[in-house]
């Protein structure tokens, strides 16, 4: 029987005609059961041209964050597959359904879009300096996490519900860092990673900051060795751990705003 899917594509002060036509593409290519836009504060002028769009629109007033904005879309599906895509479309939605095969067939429990893998296919580099930062950050990545991968950051991924239920309350980077944190926890808890090599042309409207947004994912880095370890029962973090005062998963945060 095949296996359910659902799509969500967070936004924040998208290129519109892009994000439309990026919307059509993934209903196209991928057929999915869910196509949901999580639209962080939002003009009417966005909210108009997504009217007519394939998808489900769920906006907020405020800017929560990628890792806010996915965690809130994947809370609100029920399908068997959870995968997202940034919503610049840097990664065409035909790599998109590369990303979710391995899901589907359950192969891997989380599957990774990757731009640096030796057979992914770039169409269009960054610059210099944000490639050098992402090749840098990426080694250290995989040295501290002990995840073999070439890339951590691409805006492509896919979990299975089953592993998603059980990282989900070990996530709580509501940015940028939230896909480093779901590899690392997911890792963690044993399952099996499948990185997918993707076609990805750079987009130069990216809201991202190169060179604030590395060092916000440095430092999650280091939190999410840390509760990566915890997680695996190591005694020196788990000891640490009760030490400190922990704020609240990021999906526990999430429930009291919504509440409020």
């Amino acid at each position: 029987m095949q296996r359910s899917v659902g799509v969500v594509v967070p936004a924040y002060d998208p290129v519109v005609d892009r994000l439309v036509d990026y919307l059509h593409a993934l209903q196209d290519r991928l057929d999915p059961d869910a196509l949901l836009v999580e639209l962080d504060s939002p003009d009417d002028a966005t909210l108009a041209a997504l009217e007519d769009a394939p998808c489900t629109v769920h906006a907020v007033d405020a800017r929560r964050g990628k890792g806010a904005a996915i965690t809130c879309g994947f809370e609100h599906l029920d399908t068997d597959v959870l995968a997202f895509a940034d919503a610049d479309g840097a990664t065409p939605a035909a790599s998109i359904v590369d990303v979710v095969d391995p899901v589907v067939a359950e192969r891997a429990a989380l599957a990774v879009g990757s731009r640096r893998h030796p057979d992914a296919d770039v169409r269009s580099h960054q610059t210099v300096a944000r490639r050098y930062l992402g090749d840098g950050f990426a080694f250290l990545a995989r040295t501290l996490l002990d995840v073999d991968l070439y890339d951590f950051q691409c805006g492509a991924k896919a979990i299975d519900r089953e592993a998603w239920q059980q990282v989900r309350g070990h996530l709580y980077e509501a940015g940028f860092a939230w896909d480093l944190e779901l590899v690392a926890m997911t890792n963690a808890r044993g399952f099996r990673i499948a990185e997918v090599p993707v076609t990805w042309e750079d987009q130069p409207e990216s809201t991202v900051s190169p060179v604030g947004t590395t060092i916000e994912l440095a430092v999650s880095l280091v939190k999410s060795r840390h509760r990566a370890k915890r997680l695996t029962g190591n005694p020196i973090h788990s000891f640490i751990s009760n030490r400190r005062s922990n704020t609240h998963p990021l999906v526990e945060r999430l429930a009291t705003e919504s509440d409020e």
